[in-house]
């Protein structure tokens, strides 16, 4: 499953118990008729994948969705759902690579002339 909208928000690292259970939410505004404000949750080494990212870049995230139930004091079942992401991608202009140089900075190829010998294999 797919969330695509613009960042509206990027929080902090949350860290968790002995075990270090890390955690960092992103929420995301969907372009719909009536938009969704929607906080996608993301876990452990993906957290490092939202530091690309900034405020206002329209972004598309693969998601899982997860559920579980809680058992309270009195006995009564209650059910909580959570969006988990996995992968980010920037669908702004800027979605080449940074660490390119500009197009007009690389050498054109050199012609081969037809006196040299064509030595590919195939």
């Amino acid at each position: 499953m797919e969330v695509i909208g613009k960042v509206k928000i990027i929080g902090e690292v949350q860290t968790f118990g002995a075990n270090g259970f890390r955690k960092r939410d992103v929420v995301v505004t969907t372009d719909d008729q009536y938009p969704q404000m929607i906080s996608v949750e993301f876990h452990q080494d993906k957290t490092d994948l939202l530091n690309n990212y900034k405020v206002g870049q329209d972004v598309k995230i693969s998601i899982n969705l997860r559920g579980r139930e809680w058992i309270n004091p009195q006995g009564e079942a209650k059910y909580f759902n959570s969006i988990v992401g996995w992968r980010i991608e920037n669908l702004g202009q800027s979605a080449a690579p940074s660490n390119l140089p500009p197009v007009d900075q690389f050498e054109p190829a050199s012609k081969v002339s037809d006196d040299e010998p064509d030595d590919l294999p195939f």
